[in-house]
């Protein structure tokens, strides 16, 4: 039996790097995937019949995460198009603006905090009402080292990922008595395509200051989120797990 067999999963902004690696491991252990990406529909209609292939549902959405109406709209479509439940939601869509303080533009703070924060609000109201009425469900919050210890040149991107903590524990004690269960994880360094683009030299030398001596994969990631998906964790809730290698120990 595959870990979340018949179990219906949706992920925001799952088009590429740590959200496709999600999708594909999911798919694998059996779940039906509902994804939404935000701009390139090419691939995100690539993964979605990659992940028929593997013999489940899959279907993408193009939805903005950070628009409360779009939201509901979403989750109202996949009710529809998954019969009816929805047992897993992960909150991924995000964004980096990075700069200085001293010359951060406000537009640059506002629109992170909401895509990356805003939206886990809008989807987590939004699937909600579903969830209490099946009296079970598991919200993952995809947030990152740098919400546990800052970083500096990104104050908004810090500042988005560390509300997202404080809203998973919130959830949890405000959903946990209906058999739902909150949790978020912390990356720390993850090589995907964007990581593919810098300097080797920049990059060996963030590898060199973690304990394992490599940057995470999006698998590491993938599997972290299975974690916290199956009944595995059944009873873990409340709960960051920080995925780096070592890099905050």
């Amino acid at each position: 039996m595959k870990l979340l067999e018949g179990k219906n999963v949706i992920i925001t902004g799952a088009s590429r790097g740590i959200g496709t690696g999600i999708a594909q491991v999911f798919a694998e252990n059996g779940a039906n995937v509902a994804f939404t990406y935000s701009s390139s529909e090419a691939p995100a209609l690539a993964l979605e019949k990659e992940l028929e292939a593997k013999g489940v549902k899959a279907k993408a959405y193009k939805s903005n995460a950070a628009s409360f109406s779009e939201s509901e709209a979403l989750v109202a479509k996949v009710l529809e198009d998954f019969g009816g439940a929805i047992d897993v939601l992960i909150n991924n869509a995000g964004i980096t603006k990075d700069n200085l303080l001293m010359r951060m533009a406000e537009e640059d703070f506002d629109s992170v905090i909401e895509i990356n924060l805003k939206s886990v609000f809008n989807m987590t109201k939004a699937v909600q009402r579903t969830m209490l009425k099946q009296r079970k469900g598991s919200i993952i919050n995809m947030s990152s080292v740098v919400g546990v210890k800052g970083n500096a040149g990104q104050t908004n991107y810090a500042a988005s990922k560390a509300g997202m903590i404080g809203f998973t524990k919130s959830v949890a004690l405000e959903l946990g008595s209906r058999n739902i269960r909150c949790n978020a994880i912390a990356p720390g360094f993850i090589e995907t395509e964007m990581t593919e683009k810098l300097d080797e030299k920049v990059v060996q030398g963030w590898r060199n200051g973690i304990p394992l001596k490599r940057g995470g994969s999006t698998e590491d990631i993938a599997n972290a989120c299975l974690f916290f998906a199956s009944d595995l964790s059944a009873y873990v809730t409340g709960q960051v797990l920080n995925v780096d290698g070592g890099m905050l120990t």
